[in-house]
């Protein structure tokens, strides 16, 4: 199972740059072990996607220490690993600094929900952790305390982090994520070029609604 996690956590970083979430060689993606959830899979630091491969991933325990690989773990593998040991239920970790939810995170505003497919994806607005610096556990430390129901977080003057209970549903509410300040920055924009009214986020009991049927009903049974 280590070496079938290995391979779907390689190919899952690869995407994140088919994704336009990220450039060069920032970002990275990692996975917990399911029948080891103490081992930890991540992407290695400054490796170009183009290169990597499953055996150049690091596999590390919860503590930080290298069980298996050569090369050293990403930079952000301490706030990975404090999400992990925090919130155990959590199996995937994603770091992105896609363009339009990191404006948001610029400006230290959460991304209104104001459309309905937010609503099914997020339950609600994808808020903004303040600013924290990038010593021992700190960055971590502030999303979680900021956390809500929400599988994404911004990080204030920073970028983007989601987790799910899988790296692959992690690295759709990365995508998911940059889809909506997108569409949000569009709005914003042609809000300010027409004079029309802020928009207006749906409310509580709509975005309720549309999260309960997306998270009953949407999608097919796993197997």
């Amino acid at each position: 199972m280590l070496e079938e996690l290995k391979k779907r956590v390689c190919d899952l970083n690869r995407l994140l740059p088919a994704e336009r979430l990220v450039t060069s060689t920032s970002g990275n993606v990692s996975g917990r072990v399911p029948e080891q959830p103490q081992l930890v899979v991540i992407k290695p630091s400054g490796l170009s996607f183009d290169q990597m491969t499953p055996d150049a991933m690091v596999v590390t325990d919860l503590a930080g220490r290298v069980i298996e690989g050569t090369l050293n773990p990403s930079v952000d593998l301490p706030n990975h690993l404090y999400l992990y040991n925090h919130r155990p239920e959590l199996m995937g970790v994603v770091h992105t600094h896609s363009a339009h939810a990191t404006a948001f995170a610029v400006l230290g505003l959460p991304i209104p929900c104001c459309m309905t497919g937010m609503a099914d994806e997020f339950g609600g607005e994808i808020p903004c952790a303040p600013y924290a610096s990038n010593e021992a556990e700190n960055i971590g430390a502030s999303i979680l305390k900021a956390m809500t129901r929400a599988p994404a977080m911004l990080c204030g003057n920073h970028g983007v982090f989601t987790f799910a209970e899988s790296p692959e549903k992690a690295v759709k509410a990365a995508i998911m994520c940059e889809d909506a300040a997108r569409t949000m920055y569009y709005a914003l924009t042609l809000r300010a070029a027409l004079g029309l009214p802020m928009p207006t986020p749906l409310p509580p009991e709509e975005v309720a609604k549309w999260w309960g049927r997306y998270h009953s009903w949407y999608g097919q049974p796993e197997k």
